[in-house]
Order: structure tokens, then sequence, then C-alpha cells
């Protein structure tokens, strides 16, 4: 966290922001020191979750089509039943940033995940989810650039443009139980070993 720069508090469940369709951002926004401080606003308050892997610009209030992805997501392991752990893909830099993002492309085969949302504290449920995604979108500087995920990254994808679209995992949630911040902790370090 920059020094002196609160970040701003996540919208909770509740509030309408989190209910509307979001705005694509215009082309002349781009490089705009309005659109920088509302990427750094994300920034901010994605760091300060320690389980946070990505968020969308309603969840800090802003009602545009822009998500993050952590670079940590990137970095979280794939535990499939009887395998050993992998990093499927490489640590990358920095943040994805994805703005107007479009999903193109996802898998016919979908998978149960558990899921849970900073906008909707403490509540874990398990959703259907495509394993695989393809987004096209912007980044930063306004070039468009393609990406395609499975496990997470899919789920994320998937997650994120929901929020753009006015949706909250809950709505398609089955299984869903509220757990304390330490008994996620728990199940994190049991699944890490």
């Amino acid at each position: 966290m920059k020094k002196g720069i609160l970040p701003p508090p996540i919208v909770q469940d509740g509030d309408p922001v989190l209910r509307n369709i979001a705005t694509p951002v215009k082309v002349a926004d781009f490089n705009t020191s309005e659109l920088n401080t509302i990427l750094e606003q994300m920034k901010l308050a994605l760091d300060k979750e320690s389980d946070g892997v990505a968020i969308a610009a309603p969840q800090i209030g802003v009602p545009l089509r822009i998500f993050i992805v952590s670079r940590k997501a990137f970095a979280i392991e794939d535990h499939n039943e009887g395998e050993p752990s992998v990093i499927t893909q490489k640590l990358p830099e920095k943040d994805m940033i994805c703005i107007n993002p479009e999903i193109i492309k996802l898998s016919q085969k979908k998978v149960k995940v558990p899921e849970g949302c900073l906008s909707v504290r403490w509540l874990y449920g398990n959703t259907r989810r495509s394993e695989k995604a393809t987004i096209r979108a912007y980044d930063e500087n306004g070039k468009p650039f393609t990406y395609g995920g499975s496990g997470l990254i899919a789920q994320i994808f998937q997650h994120e443009t929901d929020h753009l679209n006015g949706t909250l995992f809950i709505d398609h949630a089955t299984e869903i139980e509220e757990l304390t911040e330490e008994e996620i902790t728990a199940i994190k370090s049991k699944n890490a070993s």
C-alpha cells in the first residue's frame, strides 16, 4: 500500500451498484488521471484483502466495466486428486487489468468449484463454472489483448464478469455457508499441506 493513501471500502451486498450493469470505459478515458486513480483505488482495495484474488470496479462503488486479477492468482496451485501440486502458470510481474472485458469463449465442460466474494463477506458456496474461459479486454493503456485461462483464472474471469453484469455468486451458488476468517485460514493451510 502506498504511504498515506487509504484503500476505499469494499461495497457489500445490498448496495445497488452491485446489481446494476456497469458502463463501458470510453476510449477518450484511457490514459487519464481519472482512470488511473480508479485503477489505483481498485489495487489498494484488493491488496488489503489477504484472501482476495480479483476485484471489479463496482466493488469499490465505481460502475465501470473494469476488473483486476491479482498477480498472486496466477501462482495458486491446482490440487488434483492423487496428483502432486503444480504451479500451472508463471507468476506475472503485475496484476492483470481488464477494461471492457468480454468473455469470448467458454468450455462446454463445467466444474463445481468453491467460491466466495469480497462483497459478500464471509459467505461461501459451490458454483458451476466453465473449466476454461477466454476473454478479450483492454489494458490500462488501451491496448487490446486476449487471454485464455483454466481453473482458478477461468473461474475469476466468469466471477468478475458476473459483477459487471450485476450478478453475485450467491445468485447461483449452492450449499452456501458462513465461515469465519479463522476457518478460511485453516482450510487454506490444510489445502496447502
